[in-house]
C-alpha cells in the first residue's frame, strides 16, 4: 500500500523539470506536458484514495465480525 503513495510522490517529483520549464522559461510545450501530468496525479490519487477506502471498509468488517 504505501509503495503506491511513494510512486506518486516520484511521479510528482518528475514533473518539476516541466514546472520550471514553464514557468521560468516560458515554455508553452511544457504546460502541455504539465497539464497532461497532472491528470494522470489525478488518476492516481483517485485510485489511491479507492484502495484506502477499500482497505477501511475491509478493517470495519473484520472488527464486526
Amino acid at each position: 500500500m504505501a509503495q503506491k503513495y511513494y510512486e506518486l510522490i516520484e511521479f510528482l517529483k518528475s514533473l518539476e523539470t516541466d514546472v520550471q520549464k514553464f514557468y521560468d522559461k516560458g515554455q508553452s510545450a511544457a504546460g502541455t506536458r504539465l497539464r497532461k501530468g497532472l491528470s494522470e496525479v489525478k488518476k492516481f490519487a483517485q485510485d489511491l484514495r479507492n484502495e484506502v477506502q477499500e482497505v477501511k471498509a475491509e478493517r470495519k468488517a473484520s472488527k464486526e465480525a
